[in-house]
């Protein structure tokens, strides 16, 4: 894992908040960090509060930025700019690998699968 890009989608504890106590994102985060990934992060309103809880993880306010070149992508939150709003298709473009872990179990396993991703649910074959 030792340089490889990690995107993680989602930081907050629950989705419309900016809330990072006890935050299982970023306990995912840290701890890729520290396997060796260059983790980067990113959350609709929980950036500035994560980036002082987390300063040693890399944090981008663009999903997209996020993605990008990405070997994986953690989805740990249910908002839905990355529930819904985020394509495997478009993720395609952008990523270099096509691995996502849903932490949330809230993609569409299928439609992920189908776009040629290994697709990793929790709880799910």
């Amino acid at each position: 894992m030792f340089n490889k890009k990690i995107a993680v989608l989602g930081a907050a504890f629950k989705p419309h908040s900016d809330d990072v106590r006890d935050s299982p994102a970023l306990d995912v985060a840290v701890r890729l960090y520290g396997l060796g990934a260059s983790v980067v992060v990113t959350d609709p309103e929980a950036i500035d509060n994560a980036r002082r809880a987390h300063p040693q993880l890399t944090y981008e306010s663009s999903r997209d930025e996020t993605i990008r070149d990405a070997e994986a992508v953690i989805l740990v939150t249910e908002w839905d700019e990355y529930r819904r709003q985020l394509s495997p298709e478009h993720a395609s473009t952008l990523t270099s690998g096509r691995a996502i872990v849903d932490g949330r179990n809230g993609l569409d396993a299928a439609a992920w699968r189908a776009a040629g991703w290994r697709y990793y649910g929790m709880g799910r074959p």
